[in-house]
């Protein structure tokens, strides 16, 4: 039995549940950080977190999955913006999109927990046994492809790169870019060629010239 007690937390003001509700997702996403495993993520865990009973958790979250998929929304907002400022750092619509897959494999590696999270590594919910639906699930991401896709289209645009199928081509980088960010975690003694991501954005995306 769990004997340890929540540690004292102010009580919020009138008004002031939502901040309840993210010190709730902030503190899943530390447990998550620190153990890199879904299943430390309970409700007394979260609660223990937070500095509160496990019950007041229901008021913002009926069960676990509906704070893991608070968790990987955040997480998916988190990346996107990164992707985003990646994006409006580089010059010429070939080097955003080098720097926008760049910034993704650094998130990758920087969060390994949350990203095998975000992409059913960790977190495979069961949407008859939860308060999840089909639409929670498929809408995980859709921002992020839009970002690819779009980087992609501006290549096309400017004459450097020859994709016919937008939407295909960047399912396909992405497939790549992910295949790249997995192996480069589960293999981490591979000697990997120094050019390999380059290598890799460059073919997916149909990529020409220099």
């Amino acid at each position: 039995m769990d004997t340890e007690k929540a540690a004292p937390r102010t009580r919020n003001r009138r008004g002031e549940g939502a901040r309840l509700r993210d010190e709730i997702v902030a503190a899943a996403v530390e447990l998550l950080d620190e153990t890199g495993d879904e299943s430390a993520i309970t409700l007394r865990s979260v609660a223990r977190q937070v500095g509160i009973a496990a019950p007041s958790i229901y008021r913002h979250f009926p069960d676990q999955p509906a704070i893991m998929l608070a968790v990987v929304q955040n997480a998916f907002a988190d990346l996107d913006a990164r992707l985003r400022a990646a994006v409006d750092d580089a010059d010429g619509p070939r080097e955003r999109l080098f720097a926008l897959c760049h910034s993704y494999l650094e998130f990758a590696e920087t969060h390994p927990g949350r990203y095998r999270t975000m992409f059913g590594g960790l977190w495979i919910p069961d949407l008859n046994e939860s308060s999840l639906t089909e639409e929670d699930m498929y809408t995980l991401g859709e921002a992020t492809m839009r970002l690819l896709a779009d980087s992609l289209g501006d290549c096309v645009t400017a004459g450097c790169a020859t994709s016919t199928d937008l939407a295909a081509d960047a399912v396909a980088l992405w497939l790549g870019l992910h295949g790249l960010a997995h192996q480069r975690a589960v293999a981490p003694s591979f000697q990997w060629p120094e050019d390999i991501a380059e290598r890799v954005i460059t073919a997916l995306a149909h990529l020409t010239g220099p």
